[in-house]
């Protein structure tokens, strides 16, 4: 089979064909005819929106972006926000670092910037928690600018468009060249949605739809056969697992004894149960002290939960607390204030097997 020959323009050209007909609704995003006829995107909604998606998924994040913007619309507001009302609208969404960076980018924005995100991606670069692809995404979905954006799905596209089997992350270099050589000066934020689009819905991990794909001509991986086997990837190392203990107390007029975790460490400034730290489990079992005086009895069932780099296992211990009685660790939060979706997964995890118990 002859392969066709690949032109940056006519590439860019054809994906943008397909975007104006197939672009995905999102509650974030300008649609291609809409910003055509003038409408611009919104910073901030980009901005928010590139932050949530960063390992995790459309579907999860319409209900979380959609929830964020109704209550902080802009980002001045975001910037006024309660560091606790923040982390309590991000819980479940994992990788809470990103709440925290969010936070602080909202008010440096509105600090250093007079409220408005700076188009340039240099500048973009300096704002806590922005990296290289998020500046990229802003710049070009936002302002317009050809700048490449390279996630997950881009990689996957540009390495199987151009038959690349270096394994990641040692290609990452050489898949951004081929992204910024068909970032197009018209149009940069539209193609930039458009590949990420084409990654996500045609040319997916599994069984891409390469008969129906805008770029079926000239994907090299697709004309040799190998387009199943790329991106390659080097082998992960399995994950270690470790473990801890929490404690769920409960005093009889409902208040439930927590803390709000370190600002800098995993699940820093999330609200939690008290308990022990998290060891290997080829350690010695972590020392702890209950956070109050009471008859505290283990469950005898575990929180099992996975996070990107190792499995956790939690000990659960309940206990129902008098109601004169000072914890030595966390505070007590009246029942009429807590909101279990406040809490990040592992600890609602903890909390949906001590119910029964308590």
């Amino acid at each position: 089979m002859r392969e066709k020959a690949q032109n940056p323009v006519t590439l860019s050209d054809e994906l943008l064909g397909w975007y104006d007909i197939h672009a995905r609704i999102m509650p974030w995003r300008v649609p291609p005819q809409n910003r055509r006829a003038g409408q611009t995107p919104d910073p901030y909604r980009v901005w928010l929106s590139e932050v949530m998606l960063q390992q995790t998924t459309v579907v999860t994040v319409r209900d979380y972006f959609e929830r964020f913007t109704a209550r902080w619309p802009t980002v001045t507001d975001l910037a006024r926000a309660r560091d606790a009302d923040v982390m309590g609208e991000w819980a479940g969404l994992g990788y809470y670092a990103r709440a925290r960076n969010l936070l602080k980018c909202a008010r440096a924005v509105v600090a250093d910037h007079d409220g408005a995100f700076p188009a340039d991606h240099s500048v973009l670069l300096k704002l806590p928690g922005i990296g290289p692809y998020t500046a990229a995404a802003i710049s070009s979905i936002a302002f317009d600018l050809p700048h490449a954006v390279l996630d997950g799905n881009v990689e996957r596209v540009m390495a199987r468009l151009h038959d690349i089997h270096t394994p990641l992350p040692d290609a990452k270099p050489l898949l951004m060249t081929q992204a910024e050589a068909l970032t197009p000066q018209q149009r940069p934020g539209d193609y930039a949605q458009a590949v990420m689009d084409l990654g996500a819905t045609i040319c997916t991990p599994k069984s891409p739809a390469c008969g129906i794909c805008p770029w079926r001509a000239p994907c090299l991986a697709r004309a040799r056969g190998t387009a199943a086997d790329l991106p390659r990837k080097t082998p992960k190392k399995p994950k270690p697992t470790r473990r801890g203990t929490v404690y769920l107390g409960q005093r009889e007029d409902g208040a439930w004894l927590l803390e709000t975790r370190p600002e800098k460490g995993l699940l820093g400034g999330m609200l939690g149960w008290p308990g022990s730290e998290w060891v290997d489990i080829t350690q010695p079992p972590p020392q702890t002290t209950p956070p109050a005086d009471a008859q505290w009895v283990q469950l005898n069932a575990e929180v099992r939960h996975t996070f990107t780099h190792f499995h956790l296992t939690l000990a659960v211990f309940t206990a129902q607390i008098d109601p004169s009685t000072e914890p030595h660790q966390g505070r007590f939060i009246p029942r009429s204030e807590f909101r279990p979706s406040d809490l990040p997964t592992v600890m609602r995890k903890a909390l949906n097997l001590a119910k029964d118990a308590l």
